[in-house]
């Protein structure tokens, strides 16, 4: 049965009025599980808190100490009455909540990594804010605290021993974050899609050998993209082999989504995760977690993420 992990704080994290990375995605998802059936059919489990020195495997010290001590003084205003936020880039920001928002996003992944290799379930699915690929060893950015996909990468490398991990990002923005942490480690193989030019305006000219970014024009459609999928990612994969797989699951590259330009639905989802799946089974014993990253049209990601999680289910 494929794993559900998830948690009430990442409800309270919220970044301001009108901020497109809301708590509502969650709910959204929540409803659409609950509408469709779907959620009886997964095992939900609830997610823990990282421990510092676990984000430390993706992160510099020295910054998850500055967000931890920010945390510190937002509860301690919090508990007099006063309300606000700490903005960390334009994007993004946190409240009293949002230090362990991030932590509980990392936790589950992580928790989720423990009970795939243990063999508790063939794959599972995080739904978790604030998303993280764009959070980097020393930054956060793009409504993004700290990069839980990284942070799981590095768990399966250095706490399971995996000698090939990958990472498949079908975000309509590219994972920097991910790519900043990830780069050049020849254990871990990255294959991402993103609309280019656009947000985060990267990727597209990278020098890291085990980075596949696929830039695609705004207004692409799904044919567009599975043809480039099938061309470059697949055959890459196959040859890399890895031993696990996660997936940064951004629903934002939807033709719904008002956040990007491309033109994917909810078939194209269904379809890239039979892909990836079918790569896990030949050689990761099926072996894979997936995070939320983006999704900003809150019916277009509920269906979205339905999509997926039937595939992963094999429902």
């Amino acid at each position: 049965m494929t794993g559900y992990f998830t948690h009430r704080d990442c409800h309270l994290h919220e970044m301001g009025p009108g901020h497109p990375e809301c708590p509502e995605r969650l709910a959204a998802i929540e409803d659409r599980l609950l509408a469709s059936g779907l959620g009886d059919a997964l095992e939900r489990r609830e997610a823990p808190l990282a421990l510092l020195s676990a984000l430390e495997l993706a992160h510099d010290s020295e910054h998850v100490a500055l967000l931890d001590a920010t945390h510190a003084r937002l509860q301690d205003a919090a508990e007099k009455g006063e309300r606000g936020y700490v903005q960390l880039d334009p994007d993004t920001a946190l409240n009293a909540s949002s230090w362990n928002a991030a932590r509980r996003s990392a936790g589950a992944v992580l928790a989720a990594t423990d009970a795939v290799m243990a063999g508790e379930m063939p794959n599972a699915f995080c739904a978790v804010r604030p998303p993280g690929h764009h959070a980097t060893y020393e930054r956060s950015m793009g409504f993004c605290i700290t990069n839980q996909v990284a942070v799981g990468v590095r768990h399966a490398l250095e706490r399971h021993g995996l000698e090939r991990v990958a990472v498949v990002d079908f975000d309509v923005h590219h994972g920097n974050g991910t790519e900043d942490i990830l780069a050049n480690d020849e254990r871990v193989l990255m294959v991402g899609i993103f609309q280019h030019p656009f947000y985060p305006h990267s990727g597209a000219n990278s020098r890291a050998s085990n980075m596949l970014n696929l830039p695609v024009p705004a207004y692409s459609k799904g044919p567009v993209v599975r043809e480039m999928i099938e061309s470059h990612w697949l055959p890459r994969l196959e040859a890399f082999k890895p031993q696990m797989i996660f997936i940064s699951a951004g629903f934002d590259a939807h033709k719904d989504d008002d956040l990007g330009q491309l033109g994917l639905v909810e078939a194209d989802y269904t379809w890239m995760t039979q892909q990836i799946m079918a790569v896990a089974k030949r050689h990761a014993q099926g072996r894979i977690v997936s995070s939320l990253e983006g999704g900003y049209n809150l019916y277009a990601l509920g269906r979205s993420v339905e999509a997926h999680l039937r595939a992963l289910a094999s429902l």
